[in-house]
């Protein structure tokens, strides 16, 4: 039954983006005033189905649980005036998460000259290209197993970014735990890429990104200290599911963390490439051994419609009535052995496909084939996810 509203919904939501996608186009989510300022509102709503088979445990059980339900409900408040500054609050009301919550300014319009822009507040860490990625911009439905298990996340600090027709470069330093109050420490990241063709529908960008992350002690509710902890795990490339497949536990006395990462992107018209290498290196204390995980994915995306993907990060616009289709080919892995930390290895194949109905309408599909090993138990999943996205 739940399938069957699913796809009186999508068929509705398609009927009336190609049957007047002039009118869904124009949304009135932003006003301009006469000085250039400009108020906006953000919003994604997004509704997830996961469907799991070959899942069964040696005992006969199943590993993981069919789930649909709201996977996002965002809403956020924007105010910028052009080549001054830009302004973002943005919270997620089904995870009740922070999300970008800054102010940037742009240095030319206060100095004349341009030494780049300054960020302050709460923002995306430097480190996994795929995890910079606006959101409600990605290509498949969930992050790729390295970028969920390695990328750090939000915090709260400052950076600065530094922008040439042929690179980039990127510095931030985060003194502050995230908005939900965890995290406890500090972080020092850097980034920089050479883009040597950054066009609308072709681009190379090649670049490399590092940081270290110093853990603090935490104090609970309770009063009782506990020592700095790392854990780095990740459920498989599937959001509506506690399941980690590999998971390092809990790295009791972490001192400090070291991720880095290497990127790289090629657009040409329709067709993209896109990989990452990523690596944390989780240095520990008291006796405790150091701790390492590292992995990688590829993958590529052909635009049947003629469209190019946006190098900015957001989504594709389409050109025509029956909007823009998508077809993509991901391998991801991930490898958290180490030592006598054996947290298991992973890797997947997804196929995807997306349908940009119009700028505001988004279906997408993934098939994903895992393969994981952890300790003596083997578990190759198979997975199939859609999701019905309204954003502006």
């Amino acid at each position: 039954m739940r399938h069957q509203r699913l796809a009186v919904a999508l068929a509705m939501a398609g009927f009336a983006a190609s049957a007047s996608a002039y009118d869904v186009n124009d949304w009135p989510t932003h006003y301009t005033f006469g000085d250039g300022t400009d108020i906006g509102l953000i919003g994604v709503y997004r509704y997830d189905v996961n469907e799991f088979s070959d899942d069964r445990r040696p005992n006969g059980s199943h590993a993981f649980t069919d789930a649909h339900t709201n996977r996002r409900k965002e809403l956020g408040l924007t105010l910028k005036k052009k080549g001054v500054y830009d302004a973002i609050v943005d919270y997620e009301y089904q995870g009740k998460t922070w999300l970008d919550t800054n102010i940037r300014v742009q240095s030319k319009a206060f100095f004349g000259e341009d030494y780049g822009a300054f960020r302050f507040g709460y923002s995306k860490t430097l480190v996994s290209f795929e995890g910079v990625t606006s959101t409600k911009a990605t290509s498949f439905l969930e992050l790729a197993l390295p970028a969920q298990a390695i990328y750090e996340g939000r915090r709260t600090g400052i950076d600065w970014q530094f922008e040439r027709p042929v690179y980039i470069a990127n510095v931030g330093y985060y003194c502050c735990k995230d908005l939900q109050g965890d995290n406890h420490g500090r972080t020092l990241a850097g980034r920089i890429a050479w883009t040597p063709r950054k066009t609308d529908d072709d681009v190379i960008h090649l670049g490399v990104a590092a940081s270290r992350e110093d853990r603090d002690r935490s104090i609970d509710g309770r009063g009782i200290e506990h020592a700095p902890s790392a854990r780095i795990s990740t459920p498989p490339e599937a959001g509506l599911t506690p399941v980690r497949l590999v998971d390092s536990g809990t790295l009791a006395k972490a001192d400090h963390i070291d991720r880095s990462g290497i990127e790289g992107l090629w657009i040409d018209g329709p067709w993209s490439v896109q990989g990452e290498l990523l690596r944390a290196d989780v240095s520990r204390f008291g006796g405790n051994p150091d701790f390492s995980a590292h992995g990688g994915y590829v993958f590529g995306s052909w635009v049947l419609s003629g469209e190019s993907r946006p190098y900015s990060g957001g989504n594709i616009k389409p050109k025509g009535r029956w909007g823009a289709w998508e077809l993509l080919l991901r391998y991801s892995e991930l490898d958290l052995n180490d030592g006598a930390i054996q947290g298991g290895r992973e890797h997947d194949w997804t196929l995807g496909a997306n349908w940009y109905l119009t700028e505001h309408f988004k279906l997408q599909a993934n098939v994903i084939r895992a393969w994981s090993d952890k300790g003596n138990l083997s578990l190759d999943p198979t997975i199939f996810e859609a999701r019905a996205q309204i954003y502006f």
